[in-house]
């Protein structure tokens, strides 16, 4: 049984009434449990408590936040990717931000890709994106079949000299553009712009297009993630790109990592329907944080959720999803000092542009690869194996 606290324990811990207590609990934060026996007494579950204590001191001073968000995800590596530093997310020196202001994806890649800011040709074929898809697979199922597939029979794949990486990157980059166009039953338009080939697939007006493109950009990359750390191990290995772009796609798919846009998403779908706090109220229970609010790296609120957000205010304010989203922005904020990350916003571009919810998790992923891609170019380039050695906490061997 989880370690649990009276009444009298929690309030002097939180250094709250006990009404605020009550009030913790009936929105999910804190979990509670009978005391047992003949008493009305309540148990309060001490991990809740202490969260909330944390979150607390972290709001009071964002400098210790900042200073532990330096230790979140060991091992470090050296990379000259993307910088994360004072709020801000840069590629390369790049605000990340200001690419998304008036950038292509593909200018993006050239830049992790290869140091230079200029688009990278991709290729005008992608060889085995016309695999039969899988029956009933997601897009990011697909993905990954072909990339299996592209991965072991691509000649092109086999080759690690570093100046055929980047072109093999674009391969792979390609590849899944236009996996998504088949599976959405239309032909590959590769003389489009990346942002604009998949608004076509998804069947998304002009005047959205655009939003594709900073949210694409947004997701690129973010330094030392799960799914991009999965990367460099794969290639690493000497691994092709193809499979260290793989083995990140399956990273991508928990609840941790890429899956909370999911989640996100119906977030945002029962507060339309329920109202922010009974919404926040149910999803809180679940899950006991508020999905899609928050990050370690950014105390002071995620630059990509922010500057997503900021443009759909700006250009559609009368969108009712928008409002659906403020109005919970505004309810997790006065509540639990939280600001929406970029899971949030992608849920809310998806609802935005029409869709099924997975879509969230695939714009997300076509981003990213360009990412995955940067990390991977990088690792094969370093030419070192990735092997973190583990520290032993079992059981001592007998004596001999």
């Amino acid at each position: 049984m989880s370690p649990s606290l009276s009444a009298a324990e929690a309030t002097e811990r939180l250094g709250v009434s006990r009404a605020t207590l009550y009030a913790y609990v009936s929105r999910g934060l804190i979990r509670s449990e009978p005391a047992g026996g003949k008493t009305r007494e309540r148990r309060y579950r001490a991990e809740d408590v202490d969260a909330l204590v944390r979150r607390k001191e972290e709001r009071r001073d964002p400098g210790k936040t900042a200073q532990g968000a330096l230790n979140w995800g060991a091992p470090v590596l050296e990379s000259e990717l993307t910088l994360i530093s004072g709020g801000r997310l840069y590629y390369r020196g790049h605000d990340a931000v200001r690419l998304a202001e008036d950038r292509t994806l593909e200018e993006v890649a050239g830049l992790l890709w290869t140091g230079e800011l200029r688009a990278v040709t991709l290729p005008l074929r992608a060889q085995f994106a016309h695999l039969p898809l899988v029956p009933e697979a997601g897009l990011l199922e697909s993905f990954a079949h072909a990339l299996t597939h592209a991965g072991a029979r691509d000649l092109h794949a086999s080759d690690a000299r570093p100046e055929a990486l980047p072109g093999n990157a674009a391969r792979v980059l390609s590849l899944l553009f236009a996996v998504t166009e088949r599976a959405c039953g239309i032909p590959a338009a590769p003389d489009l712009a990346l942002h604009e080939r998949l608004a076509r697939a998804w069947g998304v007006g002009n005047g959205h297009a655009d939003l594709l493109r900073r949210a694409l950009i947004l997701t690129a990359d973010h330094e030392l993630n799960l799914s991009s750390f999965t990367a460099r191990c794969v290639a690493s290995s000497g691994a092709s790109l193809h499979h260290a772009a793989l083995g990140a796609l399956c990273a991508l798919q928990g609840v941790r990592h890429g899956l909370s846009v999911e989640v996100c998403s119906e977030l945002l779908d029962l507060a339309g329907r329920q109202g922010a706090r009974r919404a926040l109220s149910g999803v809180m229970r679940r899950f006991h944080r508020p999905p899609g609010f928050g990050h370690l790296l950014y105390p002071g609120g995620d630059p990509r959720g922010r500057a997503l957000l900021d443009h759909l205010a700006l250009t559609a304010p009368d969108l009712p999803a928008l409002h659906v989203a403020q109005t919970l922005c505004e309810e997790v904020r006065r509540e639990l000092g939280e600001r929406p990350n970029v899971d949030l916003a992608l849920a809310l571009v998806v609802q935005v542009l029409g869709g099924p919810a997975e879509r969230g998790v695939a714009l997300f992923a076509l981003g990213r690869t360009v990412g995955w891609l940067a990390h991977g170019i990088e690792s094969a380039a370093q030419g070192r194996l990735i092997r973190p050695r583990a520290k032993y906490v079992g059981a001592l061997p007998g004596p001999t």
